[in-house]
């Protein structure tokens, strides 16, 4: 891990981190990450603190080098909208605006991320297709460095569970197998069903990680 002169390795805190996608793709490009959720985080693979991501104070965030934040997307959701459409619709707690006004005050580099639809500022767009994946689960990626996405390659339409998980509808059966099959879709091993239907694969914060590494490297080269 690639660290700065006379300082410990590069912090990266991951808001909302559920069973740990983004955390792992960042932990390979190099950073030192710690998680913050609601939930138990007893799958969670890196340093994890159980609590409110909304009453954490500026100080604290001010700690990391980097935020990434992936707040509640249901809002925004191909799922979401289908219950709308069928008289369903159900008030959704929407906190991308708090979390991103919260990021900018810490005076950060961030990366919020949601799904299509969600109205991120000048985002990127990434593909598990583009990835070799399995799975397409297409996402948005803000942020206030500048980043690059990728092109999606839809030359192979997936199938069984991987056609059910390539955007935001989860699939029917959860065997064992399918199960399984999913984890090795997404590159996320060790979760749950339902943790994988919210996840996001790790080779897209890897993608996203190592432009973010190699910007701050330069910055504290430069400084």
């Amino acid at each position: 891990m690639w660290q700065r002169p006379g300082r410990c390795a590069i912090k990266l805190l991951d808001l909302f981190c559920g069973v740990g996608g983004a955390s792992a793709g960042y932990d390979k490009a190099g950073f030192e990450v710690t998680g913050i959720d609601l939930k138990h985080g007893k799958r969670y693979p890196f340093t994890y603190i159980r609590g409110n991501v909304m009453a954490l104070d500026i100080d604290f965030l001010q700690q990391f080098d980097v935020i990434h934040a992936s707040p509640p997307c249901q809002t925004y959701s191909i799922t979401q909208h289908l219950r709308n459409a069928q008289g369903k619709s159900t008030s959704k707690l929407d906190l991308l605006e708090p979390v991103r006004a919260m990021l900018i005050k810490s005076g950060k580099p961030y990366i919020i991320e949601n799904v299509k639809g969600a109205p991120l500022l000048d985002p990127v767009q990434l593909c598990g297709s583009s990835f070799g994946l399995a799975v397409r689960r297409h996402r948005l990626f803000e942020s206030n460095l500048p980043l690059t996405g990728n092109l999606c390659n839809h030359t192979v339409r997936p199938v069984g569970i991987y056609g059910s998980m390539r955007d935001e509808i989860p699939g029917g059966g959860k065997t064992a197998d399918t199960i399984e099959q999913a984890r090795q879709a997404m590159g996320i091993n060790w979760a749950l069903w339902g943790e994988l239907v919210e996840a996001i694969p790790p080779a897209y914060t890897h993608y996203l990680g190592l432009q973010i590494m190699q910007q701050l490297k330069k910055v504290i080269h430069n400084g």
